[in-house]
């Protein structure tokens, strides 16, 4: 039986778009406005996303609840402009200047699929999560790297190892721009991405 999913409404409007809207909304059996957080039973809950461009100030007091969350064997997923270093252990992010110019002739974000048999990419092309990202993340010893960029870092890793959960950390923002209506590759990730996510 598949997992229960919950996603952080932090009430913007692009959050509300992914959440509420028909194309996403079915994907998930909870939304929790962050204010609620801290009095909210999670017992039922099996994966936990913290969407894109959620202020860390908002997260890191809820610390401990995230790796209690993960200490019992669940899924956290922390997406781009969230700040996961400050309130998720073992996470190694580091600001690198955002490429918004890698569509124009002669550029390019050098994207590569690490680890090309993991399940997402049964889901999700790389033209899929080709648009700029927020930052470069170092995986810890063990993770795994799904897809790489400058051969720098992470832009997306999945961890088993350093918790009894699962961590998946990224570094893109896709809820952030399908909800302001433009970047069409977001919507085509969230496409794959959220069916994958179901299917763990």
């Amino acid at each position: 039986m598949m997992g229960k999913i919950a996603i952080i409404d932090t009430g913007t409007y692009y959050h509300h778009r992914v959440i509420h809207e028909d194309r996403f909304g079915h994907f998930f059996d909870q939304a929790i406005y962050i204010r609620d957080l801290c009095k909210t039973n999670l017992s039922a809950i099996t994966t936990l996303i913290v969407p894109c461009r959620t202020d860390p100030a908002h997260l890191v007091a809820h610390r401990k609840l995230f790796a209690d969350f993960l200490n019992d064997g669940k899924t956290v997923v922390a997406m781009g402009s969230t700040g996961p270093d400050k309130w998720l252990d073992d996470i190694n992010w580091r600001f690198t200047p955002t490429n918004f110019w890698w569509w124009k002739e002669g550029g390019s974000l050098n994207l590569e699929v690490a680890e090309p048999e993991h399940s997402l990419f049964d889901y999700v092309k790389l033209a899929d999560a080709t648009w700029h990202h927020h930052g470069l993340l170092t995986p810890p010893a063990g993770a795994t790297s799904l897809i790489n960029a400058n051969k720098a870092g992470s832009i997306f890793y999945d961890d088993r190892v350093t918790s009894p959960g699962r961590k998946i950390v990224t570094t893109l923002d896709p809820m952030y721009h399908h909800g302001n209506h433009f970047m069409p590759a977001t919507s085509r990730f969230l496409d794959g991405f959220l069916p994958w996510l179901k299917s763990q």
